[in-house]
């Protein structure tokens, strides 16, 4: 195990404070340096997935651009950038992750949370529960299964919404945490390599979070990042919404 030392805390908080959606660099504030944003005035953004995303969101009124229905994790803090960057464009952003999901149960919800929100952008963050349920909670859902319900999930959504971009996030874990150990990481490349595949298939943004985490074990031990390995920490979300952010705005 690491040990924490003042100068690697220094370390991680400096890196922390140096993400984007903490304020405008001088650089930013006069317009030099800046990319040109992915995104069109009066765009909608649907953030799905399992808890990863769900993030204790409230789950009554699930309005649009409401902290309390953004939850507290990633989709909230990537929100929150979004909106304070973008005050001009009339951005709806929304947050339908639910806890426990797996593929399956969000083709189950998809017309209600997805389609009749008329979404220009979903990012979508979901996997994990395909193989930890199988260990845990008698799932017999194959990684078979997860390639055939995500690729059709994916395909009936660009019929339904012509012209919608997706964000293909990789699923992750983090070994040597409450929850996960070595015996995850063979069994669960395959969910991955198969999340990639079907990213490269429909030629989506791709969101590499287990390699963003696995550059994070550099500054700290993994259960600063994440404590059961799966779900993250504020600072786990911070570099994930970070990251979601980078990607992005390549587009």
């Amino acid at each position: 195990m690491i040990k924490r030392s003042r100068r690697n805390f220094i370390s991680t908080s400096t890196l922390a404070l140096s993400l984007p959606f903490l304020g405008f660099t001088k650089e930013e504030k006069s317009g030099k340096n800046q990319k040109i944003s992915p995104l069109g005035t009066g765009d909608t953004i649907l953030f799905q997935g399992d808890s990863i995303t769900d993030a204790g969101r409230e789950k009554t009124k699930e309005l649009p651009n409401s902290p309390d229905s953004l939850g507290k994790g990633y989709a909230f803090l990537a929100s929150a950038h979004l909106l304070h960057s973008n005050p001009d464009k009339n951005l709806t952003l929304y947050n339908r992750g639910i806890s426990g999901n797996k593929v399956y149960q969000l083709q189950e919800r998809w017309q209600k949370d997805a389609i009749d929100l008329n979404p220009k952008w979903i990012s979508i963050l979901i996997g994990v529960n395909d193989y930890w349920h199988k260990r845990k909670h008698n799932y017999n859902g194959t990684v078979a299964v997860y390639e055939k319900d995500y690729r059709t999930l994916i395909k009936n959504t660009q019929e339904a919404l012509p012209g919608v971009q997706f964000i293909l996030c990789e699923p992750f874990i983090l070994q040597g945490t409450s929850a996960v150990d070595e015996t995850w990481v063979d069994p669960f490349k395959e969910y991955q390599q198969i999340a990639k595949q079907i990213s490269k298939e429909f030629n989506t943004l791709w969101v590499p979070f287990q390699s963003i985490f696995n550059k994070a074990l550099e500054e700290a031990e993994a259960s600063y990042w994440a404590p059961d390995g799966v779900h993250p920490s504020l600072a786990g979300s911070h570099l994930m919404a970070h990251a979601w952010l980078e990607i992005f705005n390549k587009r």
